[in-house]
């Protein structure tokens, strides 16, 4: 039975159709081209389950008149050999594999090491928030410090303090927002998802005001001690590598961190001529896997040549993920939303 389920897809909340298999809800989302996936996947403890039958309930739904051209999942860490024999793709996750605190912390740059002591020597003291009101308020002033993070428009800014509410009150029964303060001003915080044997960061951003004092560097410290105590086997944030865009500052930030490419397979399945058309080209891929690299480099340059005409413009503070799946295909993105990092990472 078809159902109407609200997603937040770069950080602006719709309605779009859904329906439960395997008890998961299944999206459909596009313009021209309809693609279904697991509603919030990469937030998820399991993955889809049985893709036999999500696909036979697929049927059903288009019979009863539901455009659905691609359906797509992906298998969850540690999980990275293909297990199916639908078409495929292999992901690019940045994933630390966690044995103990003490390795990955000997593992780690000199550099780094010695800026997440500066951020205790500079005041900054990290603890874990407890979600209400006042949180909620501080998240807002950081969301609020710029109106373009990253060279694009940041969805978060400017937002009312029930819009942040809905935002971040995501699985707060399985979550840490892990909170970086100097003095009582709250100056970065980071969300971390727990998903079953892994964890995901779903958000980490710190104010540029504050970005000397490696609040960032400090966040991302104790979040990895918060998984070597749970036992984890992977701390996971987002993609490694962004297609053809090349090297940029939040992948040497994620290196400097410990975090290093792990493959996952990622299934098309087309099941109509466009989804198959869709699917050989590779148009999931997005802008960022099709076109070459100094092409991108140039509309990213062009972009933000923009906003400092606009006079919207200033470096970023920002280390928000974007979901690996948030591409042109509009799927669903978390509830926090997220936008990628232009600028030098923390180091």
């Amino acid at each position: 039975m078809v159902k109407s389920v609200e997603v937040s897809v770069r950080g602006k909340w719709s309605q779009v159709p859904g329906f439960d298999v395997n008890g998961k809800t299944v999206v459909v989302l596009g313009n021209w081209v309809k693609v279904a996936s697991v509603h919030q996947e990469d937030w998820l403890e399991t993955e889809l389950g049985d893709p036999a039958a999500c696909l036979r309930e697929l049927e059903k739904q288009r019979e009863a008149g539901l455009r659905i051209d691609v359906l797509t999942f992906a298998q969850k860490l540690p999980s990275t050999a293909p297990r199916y024999r639908y078409p495929l793709e292999s992901e690019s996750v940045a994933a630390i594999r966690i044995s103990s605190f003490k390795e990955w912390w000997e593992s780690l740059p000199q550099e780094t090491r010695k800026n997440v002591r500066r951020s205790q020597k500079r005041g900054v003291e990290i603890k874990l928030g407890e979600f209400g009101d006042e949180l909620v308020s501080e998240i807002a002033s950081v969301n609020n410090e710029r109106p373009v993070r990253q060279g694009r428009r940041f969805p978060h800014y400017g937002k009312s303090l029930d819009q942040v509410r809905k935002d971040y009150s995501s699985y707060l029964d399985r979550s840490d927002l892990i909170c970086a303060y100097y003095g009582t001003e709250l100056i970065g915080f980071l969300k971390l998802v727990y998903r079953g044997d892994i964890a995901s960061i779903l958000q980490l951003l710190v104010k540029l005001a504050h970005q000397d004092k490696r609040p960032a560097n400090a966040l991302l410290s104790k979040a990895v001690e918060l998984c070597s105590a749970k036992g984890l086997s992977h701390l996971t944030y987002g993609n490694f590598s962004y297609g053809n865009k090349g090297d940029c500052s939040l992948t040497e930030f994620k290196t400097r961190h410990g975090f290093q490419e792990v493959l996952v397979p990622r299934y098309y399945v087309p099941l109509t001529g466009l989804g198959t058309l869709y699917t050989k080209l590779g148009l999931y891929r997005g802008f960022l896997g099709i076109l070459p690299g100094g092409v991108i480099t140039a509309g990213l340059k062009a972009r933000l040549a923009w906003y400092n005409v606009k006079n919207l413009s200033g470096r970023c503070s920002s280390m928000v993920e974007q979901p690996i799946r948030n591409r042109p295909m509009e799927r669903s993105s978390p509830p926090a939303g997220s936008s990628s990092s232009a600028q030098p990472a923390p180091r």
